[in-house]
């Protein structure tokens, strides 16, 4: 069952449903798959349960890298610590008023309730101005009397946020200093240290969110890794950052605020590798779960990153992450008709518990399961995820759709169950453009790859939707997070505000900054104990033409070994410029406002054909299946995917099984199994 030395690396992937295990044997070089049901609240139960399926003991177990949403769970059910705000006199409103953005486009009305309520955001007499002259110094009696103040009001964590920090940070480090001699536990956040960034909401916000999430994230932490060493662990315990990065465990307790994205970053990450080493470094991933479809793009092998992101209304976190679009179109989402009489598919959704009607566990309204469960994508026979749900009720779920869908539209059940796959195809197609044509890019050129459990029944539906020639389905599509964690480099993103026109800007004191964000990453880095094969540097700029209120990013293109002068840094952002907008605005001064920095330490990797298919494998059919496609019964032949061998070659219609989802293959479409064992799906 396990290997005689330390040298299992394991991934792990908490979902609302299955908690996903990567398993990597570096001795052997062999890999497996494990997944154990979640326990929603007791997160570390289940991911404790996973590690025990994987080793008898801890101690052979090299490294875990783990994927968290206990922090994105958090912020959207508003189950985050009590906590308090002490800010310039005169601005205790920046959280609530953001960025005078409302929660509907139309309408007079509109509500959101901030993080911390009012009478826990405190002010205080202290004033740096925008140019970083020191106004007004702090008064750290004030400080202290609010700081006692907020502890007797219950809070357990606080959030200190000054004014133009990014400008001149000194007040607030006294203040901070002041607060973590009086604060019992170490939950204190400064927002100069978290953010040092011009646009003071979203610093508040960022920093804010920090402070509300370190006693939730650090305990959860903590009980883990306490766990993990009492039965043997002596490892490293990682955690992936939204950035698509991994970090130690104690950063992630420090900074919980980069965890807002880690699981669904883990997937693009994962998809990223496999398409590079499958031969497309263009790729467009579909990650589907039981509530959501999350959409992201990699070009020329890399995922694409935002400065920023809401995880719901008002609650904004700037730090660099995977750029991911996610809509309500999942396998639990509800599938109802509306009373215009049109039908309609999520955001709603049945979610794990109770989950969809074939579930057989009360919800009795269609979902996207149960229509493919009706039309026979997904054989009620046969339970899904590897037997950790039992067979499903497919009279449910042919019930719950004539009564919701069918007779409200006046069709029968199957062409109303064709219909709510039509629709979350289209919806799905939606997303899939936002993140391609709609930002200049052809999807024609990029392959698909859909992961989680229902990414893969839709993959032929999606390619004719969009129009992309290729579909990738990964080995393992319902684990592609947690392999995600294993091949994760460690990443540290930094940045400071510069806010000066570029012919001002002193090329020296860039290059002294540079190197102090640089001591600082690689001070994160050495921290971990992790050993890595190459240390790199992505330095970057955000610049605008004034007058402009959004920046576009530019990387200085070898950094390292090219001059930086006013020259070059023109030369970066005029070739960005044109590229992002095919041409350049002449006559206008070009400002710069931020200096950006990312150090990675690249870990050790694994070649990605320890998947691929071992042995002479079987591509005997395991019998036939009815499925429904476009009005008419098809006899679809039923594989079982992880047997076929490399080069095997399978033609729809067909259903292709495993443990951890089902590959439904279209008539007129053929897939081929890859040297790394992905299945690789093309038109006829």
């Amino acid at each position: 069952m396990t290997s005689t030395s330390k040298s299992l690396v394991i991934g792990v992937d908490v979902g609302g449903t299955f908690t996903d295990l990567f398993v990597l044997d570096e001795l052997h070089g062999t890999a497996r798959i494990v997944k154990v049901p979640s326990t929603r609240g007791e997160e570390a139960r289940g991911f404790m349960n996973g590690v025990a399926r994987v080793a008898d003991s801890a101690a052979d177990i090299a490294t875990i890298v783990h994927g968290t949403t206990v922090g994105t769970n958090a912020l959207l059910e508003r189950k985050v610590a009590r906590t308090g705000i002490i800010t310039t006199r005169g601005f205790r409103d920046v959280l609530e008023m953001r960025r005078r953005d409302r929660p509907q486009t139309w309408g007079l009305r509109g509500s959101f309730t901030p993080v911390v309520p009012r009478d826990l955001r405190r002010e205080v007499d202290e004033r740096v101005l925008a140019d970083g002259t020191l106004h007004t110094t702090v008064n750290l009696e004030q400080v202290r009397a609010e700081a006692r103040s907020l502890l007797e009001a219950g809070c357990e964590a606080v959030c200190v946020f000054f004014i133009n920090t990014y400008a001149n940070p000194e007040n607030e480090r006294l203040a901070v200093a002041a607060v973590r001699e009086l604060w019992p536990n170490p939950h204190v956040t400064s927002a100069s240290e978290v953010l040092p960034e011009i646009r003071e909401f979203e610093r508040c916000s960022t920093a804010t969110l920090n402070a509300a999430l370190q006693p939730v994230v650090g305990s959860y932490l903590g009980r883990l890794e306490a766990d993990l060493r009492g039965q043997g662990f002596a490892g490293e315990l990682l955690v992936v950052q939204s950035n698509g990065g991994v970090m130690s465990c104690q950063t992630a307790s420090d900074l919980p605020v980069r965890t807002a994205l880690s699981g669904p970053a883990a997937g693009v990450i994962a998809c990223a590798a496999i398409a590079r080493a499958a031969g497309f470094p263009n790729a467009i991933t579909g990650d589907m779960g039981g509530t959501s479809f999350d959409v992201s793009l990699v070009a020329d092998g890399e995922a694409a990153l935002a400065a920023q992101t809401a995880i719901e209304f008002g609650m904004v976190i700037r730090s660099p992450m995977i750029q991911i679009e996610t809509i309500g179109a999942g396998g639990g989402s509800i599938a109802s008709v509306d009373a215009s009489g049109m039908l309609q598919v999520g955001p709603e959704s049945a979610g794990s518990v109770p989950g969809p009607a074939c579930y057989g566990r009360g919800n009795m309204r269609p979902t996207v399961t149960d229509a493919n469960v009706l039309l026979g994508r997904i054989a009620a026979d046969r339970p899904l995820g590897g037997g950790l749900l039992s067979a499903l009720d497919a009279k449910k779920a042919r019930q719950v759709i004539e009564e919701h869908v069918a007779r409200p539209l006046g069709l029968d059940a199957h062409a109303a169950a064709e219909a709510i796959l039509t629709v979350a195809n289209a919806r799905m197609a939606g997303a899939i453009r936002l993140v391609s044509i709609e930002r200049g890019h052809d999807p024609r050129r990029f392959a698909y790859m859909p992961f989680g459990g229902g990414g893969a029944l839709h993959v032929c539906a999606m390619m004719r939707e969009v129009g992309v020639a290729t579909g990738i389905v990964p080995r393992y599509p319902g684990v592609t997070s947690a392999l995600g964690c294993v091949i994760a480099d460690m990443r540290h993103d930094a940045v400071q505000t510069l806010n000066k026109p570029l012919i001002e800007i002193d090329v020296g004191d860039v290059r002294r900054r540079i190197d102090e964000l640089a001591a600082s990453c690689q001070q994160r880095l050495d921290s971990s104990g992790v050993r890595f094969d190459e240390v790199r540097e992505v330095i970057a700029l955000d610049m605008l033409y004034a007058g402009q209120t959004h920046t576009l990013p530019v990387v200085l293109a070898d950094a390292g070994k090219v001059p930086l002068t006013a020259a070059s840094i023109r030369a970066s952002f005029e070739a960005s410029y044109t590229a992002a907008f095919g041409r350049v605005l002449e006559g206008i001064p070009i400002r710069v406002m931020n200096l950006r920095y990312a150090r990675i330490g690249v870990r050790p990797k694994f070649d990605l054909k320890v998947l691929a298919p071992q042995g002479q494998g079987s591509t005997a059919p395991l019998g036939t299946q009815r499925v429904f496609h476009h009005g008419q019964w098809h006899e679809a032949m039923r594989y079982a995917r992880l047997e076929l061998p490399v080069a095997a070659r399978v033609e729809g219609p067909a259903i292709l099984e495993q443990a951890d989802t089902t590959v439904w293959l279209e008539p007129g479409f053929h897939a081929e199994v890859d040297a790394h064992g992905n299945l690789l799906v093309r038109l006829s």
